[in-house]
């Protein structure tokens, strides 16, 4: 299963110049709830609800997407191997959840940051 992290998406959707591998999509994708707010606020934060709003559903269509329960935001309050950010302590707490009932999960993500800390917990990182 792989992480689907909200720079990963974005880039995808905003034509950047790095964007995953048309393979990323036929792969089970997850995420955090988060993703679907930070991919909203950033589109309208430029101007482009209306105009990418129906690709923006397509792709959170194709994302599983895991509520922030209690033991989730429970983990995102404990310390980390390395300082981290408010909303990357909420993905990397969804990981650990996951993580926690058996799954392996890759993170797909171009945020360095993230990346560190997800490697500081042994999260294997999906070559992008």
């Amino acid at each position: 299963m792989i992480y689907l992290d909200t720079s990963v998406a974005l880039a995808h959707m905003l034509a950047e110049d790095r964007a995953p591998p048309e393979a990323l999509w036929r792969q089970s994708l997850v995420s955090s709830r988060l993703l679907e707010h930070e991919m909203w606020t950033r589109l309208h934060a430029r101007g482009l609800g209306l105009s990418h709003g129906e690709e923006a559903r397509a792709l959170l269509g194709r994302v599983t997407l895991i509520e922030l329960a209690p033991p989730i935001l429970a983990r995102a309050l404990d310390p980390f191997p390395v300082p981290v950010r408010t909303l990357d302590a909420l993905h990397l707490a969804s990981i650990e959840f996951l993580r926690s009932r058996g799954q392996t999960v890759d993170l797909a993500t171009y945020d360095d940051r993230l990346a560190l800390a997800a490697r500081a917990l042994g999260v294997s990182l999906l070559p992008l």
